[in-house]
């Protein structure tokens, strides 16, 4: 089985080994990529970056599950679960069906960032072997929407 995951925001693409939680850094709940969102850009929409069910969701995080049963999460910054939901807003319910550019969450990088908090946001396949997921060619700045990695079944 094979899946496009697309980013969910606009930003700097980094590997997982870049974000600032061991976690994520050992792609220990999966692998994929992150995005740093840009700074100085005010409010940012974060997307779906599957089509699926929402099957998880927090204001700083949600998980996605494809029709084929994979399940994809995207958490909106590092430690912001300390926010406890300030300066986030969320846009679906868990059960809503989304395609890829759906508008899950709102938020805003620069109030992250000037609590101190990271405002990187993992991309990850659930339970996915470590390495397992493919980059396109592209580096640098990636664009909400395009094709932010492939990730398949061994």
């Amino acid at each position: 089985m094979r899946l496009a995951v697309h980013a969910p925001l606009s930003g700097d693409l980094a590997a997982l080994g870049k974000v600032p939680d061991p976690v994520f850094a050992a792609q220990m709940v999966g692998p994929g990529l992150a995005v740093e969102p840009f700074s100085g850009t005010g409010p940012v929409d974060v997307v779906a970056p599957v089509a699926g069910a929402v099957v998880k969701l927090h204001p700083h995080a949600f998980v996605i599950q494809t029709a084929g049963g994979i399940g994809v999460l995207v958490h909106v910054g590092i430690d912001t679960v300390r926010l406890k939901g300030t300066g986030f807003r969320t846009h679906v319910v868990e059960g809503d069906r989304v395609e890829v550019g759906h508008g899950v969450i709102t938020f805003d990088p620069a109030a992250v960032r000037a609590h101190g908090l990271s405002a990187i946001c993992p991309v990850v396949v659930l339970d996915g072997p470590p390495g397992s997921a493919q980059p396109p060619a592209v580096t640098g700045p990636i664009q909400a929407g395009a094709l932010m990695f492939n990730w398949a079944a061994s």
